[in-house]
């Protein structure tokens, strides 16, 4: 990705600042203190399955844990919970590892289902708007907000969270860290190891909720007005 403007704007920073620009002898300074990394130090995937469960109840989100072989049911009982009648999905590769492709071609005979698909374009934003209910799977998982993270690409579309009436993250039991903290760690090692990091990455943290007037909760202001989160072992 190109930057553009950037010496011009460094020069001008410095030069408000008083004095000359540095070029070298710039390093990360080691800090003595990092109260970041000690937040839920220490937990076991099955303590951080608690607290995610816990900030579920706070951020009014639905919590399911179940494994493998519930998945079909417990995917299917919730989007009939939703009375969904169109669904969209990403197009991911955990799928067929996770058995949601069956569960697909199943819905797909009485549900209206569509599987994102990059050559139709802004045609996926579309259906997404008209869609009852989107899902995908979360890549990292943080425990302390109950926050989804979604890496989106040409498959994954941020529409999917973002535009159906409701929301269902796949939360591979693997995918749970503390917190952010951890999540930017794997993002930063990632790109500084060559892996293609995509520039769009969304932090999804139950429905839309805004209390910005009078500080009243409204749920349903800039997306899913309901969501459920279901952790898979």
């Amino acid at each position: 990705m190109a930057i553009h403007n950037r010496d011009t704007f460094l020069s001008n920073l410095a030069a408000n600042l008083g004095r000359p620009r540095r070029m070298d002898g710039v390093e990360r300074p080691t800090y003595s203190v990092q109260p970041q990394y000690d937040v839920l130090n220490g937990y076991s995937t099955d303590d951080l399955i608690s607290v995610l469960q816990e900030q579920c109840n706070v951020i009014h989100t639905d919590f399911i844990h179940t494994n493998r072989d519930g998945l079909s049911n417990v995917l299917m009982d919730t989007i009939a919970r939703y009375e969904g009648k169109s669904i969209i999905a990403s197009n991911d590769k955990r799928n067929q590892v996770y058995g949601l492709d069956d569960i697909y071609s199943r819905l797909d005979q009485e549900l209206d289902v569509h599987i994102w698909d990059h050559s139709l374009g802004e045609a996926n934003q579309r259906i997404a708007e008209q869609a009852d209910v989107g899902i995908s799977f979360s890549d990292i998982t943080l425990a302390e907000s109950a926050t989804v993270t979604l890496l989106n690409n040409k498959d994954n579309g941020r529409s999917i969270s973002l535009l159906p009436k409701t929301y269902i993250a796949i939360i591979p039991k693997d995918t749970l860290v503390p917190r952010m903290t951890q999540a930017a760690k794997q993002l930063h090692e990632a790109d500084a190891q060559g892996v293609d990091v995509p520039s769009c990455v969304s932090f999804v943290s139950g429905p839309s909720n805004s209390a910005d007037i009078e500080m009243n909760l409204i749920v349903g202001v800039h997306g899913p007005i309901k969501a459920t989160y279901i952790v898979v072992d």
